[in-house]
């Protein structure tokens, strides 16, 4: 018999966080959602949605504060809060950079900082960090979030062995391409027709998009969270994307040599070499 957990999705008013509160819901378990402007949000909703700041630590300790007096624990944190962000590192703005590490990394810090100690109390809790297939290969055009979503992934491979003897899971859980609004709340560095990356990453921003419209439902990566909770040895890393996707990160990238990988990434993204 399945045991119904507290579980705090955070970044969950839109995209994947919506389609995992509302499915993880559905199935019987005490949901709250995150937004930074909740009164904002017309949707009937299955779960509870709360306030919260990802780049402030008040917000996040004020948010496990308010989750614990109701429910006494949290038993399952997902980290999903965060953006993307596209352009030439050479042209992107340092100031977005640090932005996106601010929001993407140490918004998912801060919470788990505040939810260990309640975990750590009851002996048991389980992390999940909703990472990217990006975060196993740097992409052109993408590197910075390649790089904040690796940074995410390796952080909970660390982490995941500093809490285990407390009862505590950590895990990564890695989507690919889904149709979502991510391409909506992305940052864009400016695409500007004096820069020596005009026409390539013109054509990066229109495949960017393509690739999300065109894609498979996010409730994929719900039921595989939904999996991952019932798991008694649970794995540091779950893949969630397409065959192809899969197959890149995983495999052809440890045994292509690097020459090679990068010639079929400037294939499959049509950039010269």
């Amino acid at each position: 018999m399945k045991t119904s957990k507290v579980i705090l999705v955070t970044g969950a008013s839109s995209g994947i966080g919506k389609s995992i509160a509302t499915y993880l819901a559905s199935k019987g378990h005490k949901v709250y959602g995150t937004s930074r402007n909740p009164e904002n949000i017309v949707d009937t909703l299955n779960y509870t949605l709360l306030g919260f700041d990802a780049t402030k630590e008040k917000s996040a300790k004020s948010l496990v504060e308010t989750v614990l007096k109701e429910e006494g624990s949290i038993d399952v944190l997902i980290n999903n809060a965060g953006k993307g962000m596209t352009g030439a590192v050479e042209e992107t703005p340092l100031s977005e950079a640090r932005d996106l590490f601010e929001l993407n990394y140490f918004g998912a810090i801060v919470l788990i900082q505040e939810v260990l100690p309640s975990m750590r109390k009851q002996n048991r809790g389980l992390i999940v960090n909703i990472t990217s297939i990006a975060g196993y290969m740097g992409l052109p055009y993408r590197a910075h979030y390649s790089a904040v979503k690796s940074a995410l992934s390796m952080m909970t491979e660390g982490l995941r062995l500093e809490v285990k003897s407390f009862g505590i899971d950590v895990v990564n859980v890695a989507p690919g391409d889904f149709a979502t609004n991510i391409a909506a709340g992305r940052y864009h560095a400016p695409l500007r027709e004096e820069s020596p990356y005009y026409f390539i990453y013109k054509n990066q921003l229109e495949q960017f998009d393509g690739h999300v419209t065109k894609a498979a439902s996010p409730i994929a990566v719900a039921v595989a969270i939904e999996g991952i909770l019932e798991k008694r040895n649970t794995k540091a890393h779950y893949f969630v994307a397409s065959t192809l996707q899969k197959l890149s990160a995983q495999i052809l990238k440890k045994i292509l040599p690097q020459r090679w990988y990068e010639k079929m990434l400037a294939n499959h993204y049509n950039l010269p070499l």
